[in-house]
């Protein structure tokens, strides 16, 4: 072993031995160190800043968050900064799913660190998040979930890891191939599992969320890209000596996205993006609404669809209000006048909603011979003065 090598390796026994150092002396919950903190913490909960958004009523009750439970497969570059953000968020447990292992490739992510080479990413993570909020409940699950052996035990883990042995609040699919994500598709189908798929696009300039609900919105075998309908294998289009781009500030933007929509569609505020694109090239954010596929090559699809189908569709009405005046009595004699512009047919039809012409447009009907100015044997003085009259 060679100098170089040998300090390399004191150099990652180190980083192992201060990361384990740190860990242990911040290893008591968060609650328990609120002293320590600076004044701006209020009650039971370090990450008070969070509970502003309850303060400004933009959420009913944020603390609703720590009762609630995600599960995120993939932790990748969108998954393990997804993971961070709802820790940090105070999420109630998360549910970890992974089975690669950490590379000197992956520290270009936001969240691993060179003495973790080595570890699989799901302890990696687990450890680096139990540091940030020991507060936050970690179940890890280091296994591939499209292997017929393990396929079983995903779904049952989905059904039972809530906080209440239930089924999980939300699952958020962070992974890099098509078919975990048809895996994944497959057992939220079959399980009526509400979920969000996630990705970035190879050359890591672009990216995009989906919210799928089973029966409602699209599911992820109702409009497939074309190496999926084409039942094309994926690992035939990878060429030798090219790998996948990866950038953490798309990755970021990304993960942002996901966690943003997780936080609208739990607490219940703001409207939930059916599909959010991002496209760094142009700045250019695209949203659409995904209707789902009555041809599905997915049966829970299909039944989904039914189910919702012959569900009875509530039926709105607006209350009639009548209006009265905001105040009875007028005891200063205060009165309105209406300065609106009348309203006009024709400028409806060549403006917009809101503006108004400068001037009308000419009308296309007169008849100008009938005005015409007969010049003949007239001079010009005559004409002139004829101009000055008018």
């Amino acid at each position: 072993m060679t100098s170089i090598e040998n300090l390399q390796q004191q150099i990652k026994i180190l980083e192992q031995q201060l990361a384990e150092a740190t860990l242990n002396n911040v290893g008591v919950p968060v609650r328990e160190k609120i002293k320590q903190m600076s004044s701006e913490v209020v009650g039971t909960n370090p990450y008070s800043r969070l509970l502003a958004l309850q303060r400004m009523g933009i959420v009913k009750n944020y603390q609703n968050i720590q009762s609630m439970t995600v599960a995120v497969v993939g932790v990748g570059g969108v998954g393990s900064v997804t993971a961070e953000m709802l820790t940090r968020c105070g999420i109630g447990k998360l549910v970890l799913f992974d089975y690669d292992k950490v590379e000197l490739a992956n520290m270009n992510r936001l969240f691993f660190q060179p003495h973790q080479v080595g570890q699989s990413k799901v302890e990696a993570a687990a450890k680096t998040l139990r540091f940030i909020n020991p507060d936050v409940e970690i179940e890890i699950y280091n296994y591939n979930i499209t292997t017929v052996d393990h396929f079983d035990e995903f779904i049952n883990t989905i059904k039972t890891s809530s906080i209440n042995k239930g089924p999980v609040d939300l699952l958020l699919s962070c992974v890099d191939n098509f078919e975990a994500r048809m895996a994944i598709n497959t057992a939220c189908n079959e399980l009526n599992q509400i979920w969000f798929e996630s990705g970035v696009s190879e050359n890591a300039i672009s990216g995009h969320i989906q919210f799928i609900i089973p029966g409602v919105t699209a599911c992820f075998a109702c409009a497939p890209p074309l190496v999926v309908a084409s039942n094309i294998d994926e690992k035939t289009l990878k060429r030798d000596g090219v790998c996948a781009a990866s950038l953490p500030t798309t990755m970021g933007i990304v993960a942002g996205f996901l966690v943003q929509n997780t936080l609208k569609y739990l607490l219940e505020f703001g409207t939930v993006s059916h599909y959010l694109g991002y496209n760094a090239m142009q700045d250019f954010f695209p949203t659409m609404n995904l209707k789902p596929n009555t041809n599905c090559n997915d049966r829970f699809c299909r039944k989904r669809q039914e189910e919702f189908a012959s569900k009875p569709k509530l039926e709105y009405c607006e209350e009639c209000i009548e209006e009265k005046p905001l105040h009875e009595d007028n005891e200063w004699g205060i009165c309105l006048i209406d300065e609106s512009v009348p309203e006009d047919t024709n400028t409806k039809k060549y403006v917009a909603e809101g503006l108004v012409q400068a001037y009308d447009l000419p009308n296309k009907n007169i008849d100008f011979e009938s005005h015409a100015i007969d010049t003949c044997d007239q001079s010009l003085e005559e004409l002139m003065s004829k101009m000055k009259s008018l």
